[in-house]
C-alpha cells in the first residue's frame, strides 16, 4: 500500500475543526443578545453619571479580555484602565476612589483573588459590576449590577480552555463601550484625539503647514523657457513649478510638459512658462487640517496643493 494515500487517508480535518470553533463561539455571542435586560442599562447610565473611571478587574484569561476591554472604554471616551487583583490586594487599591465603576470579571463568579475584594470595594462606596457566566455566584450577588456571559459550552473539546467564555465577554465589553460611545456622542475627532500617532489622528489634527513642503521651492518666472522650467522642476522632485505670474500664480506639472511637448513637438523649446501654466491653480490656507485638504484634492482628483499665507505661496502639499 502506498504510505503517502495511507496517511492523506488518515489525517484529521483542521478546517473541520476550526469552522465547530467558529460555529461555537457564534452561537455563544449571539446567545448574549436575549441576556441583556436593565443591568446593562443601569451600567451604562451609572458610567455615564460618574465622575470617577471605570477600573476593570480580572484573574488569568479574564484579566486579558479585561485589559482590552479598559483600553476600547478609555480610547472611546470613557476614562478606564486595568487593574491586577492582585496588586490589587497589595496596594493597588488606593488608586480607587469612591467615585470609581468597579467592573470585575470572572467567568465562575468565584475567583478567589476577585473575591477579596469586595470588602474594601463595598466600604469604599464603589459601584460594582460584575461580568460573570453564573447569575447565583459570590460576585454576581454583590455587585450593583450583573452582566450576564453564560455560554453553553466552551469551543474547547476538553471544556476546559476559556474559549467561547472569553469571547463572550469581550463581545459584552464591546457593547459597553460602544453604547457609551453612542451615548456621549463620540466622534472621529474625538477617536483622533486619543489615537495621534494613527492615520486618522494625522487627517484630523494635523494642519498642512505641518507636512507640506516648505524649504526650496520651485519657483519659476512666468518668461522661463521649457528647459528651464524641466531643470527646476527636477530640482525641486515635486513634479511641478511654481510660476510667479504677474496677475497671480501658476503652476506647470510634469503632465503639462507631456501635453506641450505632444502639441508643439519641437517648438515647445520656444514656449514660456505663462504659456503652459494652469493659471488658476488650487490653492489652500495655512491653518488647513489635513482631513480638509485630502478632501479638496479628493474632489478634485489632484495630488498637489499650493499653500498659501495672505497671497503668498508658502509650500506644497502633497498626498
Amino acid at each position: 500500500m502506498d504510505s503517502k494515500n495511507s496517511n492523506s487517508t488518515t489525517q484529521p480535518n483542521y478546517l473541520a475543526s476550526a469552522r465547530r470553533v467558529f460555529h461555537i463561539e457564534a452561537e455563544s455571542v449571539a446567545a448574549l443578545s436575549a441576556r441583556l435586560d436593565a443591568n446593562f442599562s443601569t451600567t451604562v447610565d451609572r458610567v455615564l453619571r460618574s465622575r470617577g473611571r471605570v477600573i476593570v478587574c480580572g484573574m488569568g484569561k479574564s484579566g486579558i479580555i479585561g485589559k482590552k476591554i479598559a483600553a476600547t472604554l478609555a480610547s472611546t471616551g470613557t476614562p478606564s484602565f486595568f487593574m491586577h487583583p492582585g496588586e490589587a490586594y497589595h496596594g493597588d487599591l488606593g488608586m480607587v476612589t469612591n467615585e470609581d465603576v468597579f467592573v470585575a470579571i470572572s467567568n465562575s463568579g468565584e475567583t478567589d483573588e476577585v473575591i477579596k475584594l469586595l470588602p474594601f470595594l463595598k466600604d469604599n462606596g464603589n459601584f460594582l459590576v460584575a461580568i460573570t457566566g453564573n447569575s447565583s455566584s459570590s460576585l454576581s450577588r454583590a455587585a450593583d449590577c450583573h452582566l450576564d456571559v453564560h455560554v453553553e459550552q466552551e469551543a474547547c473539546p476538553l471544556q476546559l480552555a476559556p474559549t467561547s467564555s472569553t469571547t463572550a465577554t469581550l463581545a459584552m465589553g464591546d457593547a459597553l463601550a460602544v453604547t457609551l460611545m453612542e451615548a456621549r456622542g463620540f466622534k472621529p475627532e474625538h477617536f483622533a484625539r486619543f489615537h495621534p500617532g494613527g492615520s486618522l489622528g494625522r487627517r484630523l489634527l494635523s494642519f498642512v503647514e505641518d507636512e507640506m513642503v516648505k524649504d526650496d521651492l520651485p519657483f519659476v518666472a512666468e518668461g522661463a523657457k521649457v528647459l528651464e522650467l524641466i531643470k527646476i522642476m527636477t530640482h525641486g522632485s515635486l513634479g511641478l513649478a511654481i510660476v510667479e505670474a504677474e496677475e497671480g500664480w501658476g503652476v506647470v506639472t510634469d503632465g503639462d510638459i507631456r501635453r506641450a511637448i505632444e502639441c508643439y513637438g519641437e517648438d515647445v523649446f520656444s514656449k514660456k512658462a505663462i504659456e503652459l501654466m494652469s493659471a488658476e491653480p488650487v490653492t489652500i490656507s495655512v491653518g488647513t487640517r489635513i482631513e480638509d485638504a485630502l478632501s479638496v484634492m479628493e474632489n478634485r482628483q489632484i495630488t498637489s496643493l499650493l499653500v498659501k499665507k495672505n497671497n503668498d505661496v508658502v509650500g506644497v502639499f502633497k498626498k
